[in-house]
């Protein structure tokens, strides 16, 4: 029974990475499958298709964007802290570690925020 808490922890971990790259492909696969009904009966595509497929999906590196990472991943850190000291309550010893795995996402967001307003003043 004590093995299911560890066990549900990585699984949750597997499905917040695996799951919206199964959808995409899903998606993916479906364009796809209209596309090539739409080629097979004659249809002409449209110009904005041909640009949708071949354009990167991802949008271009902008200072917002960084700021607003690294923003979000300062309030998980900040939430991590919560938790380690709530926890801390009734296992002391459980209070640094936590806190210790804060840091991680705390200091990527703190260069995150630190890289939004270097690119601030560059642009």
């Amino acid at each position: 029974m004590e093995i299911l808490i560890p066990l549900t922890f990585f699984a949750m971990i597997a499905a917040i990475v695996i799951g919206p790259r199964y959808l995409k492909s899903l998606e993916r696969r479906k364009m796809a499958e209209t596309l090539r009904a739409a080629i097979d009966k004659g249809q002409p595509l449209p110009p904005e298709v041909i640009t949708m497929l071949t354009a990167d999906a991802k949008p271009p590196a902008s200072p917002q964007r960084d700021l607003r990472r690294g923003v979000i991943l300062v309030a998980v850190a900040l939430g991590l802290v919560v938790m380690g000291l709530l926890i801390g309550q009734g296992e002391p010893d459980a209070t640094y570690p936590m806190i210790g795995v804060a840091a991680i996402p705390g200091f990527i967001g703190l260069a995150l925020i630190a890289i939004a307003q270097l690119g601030k003043d560059r642009t």
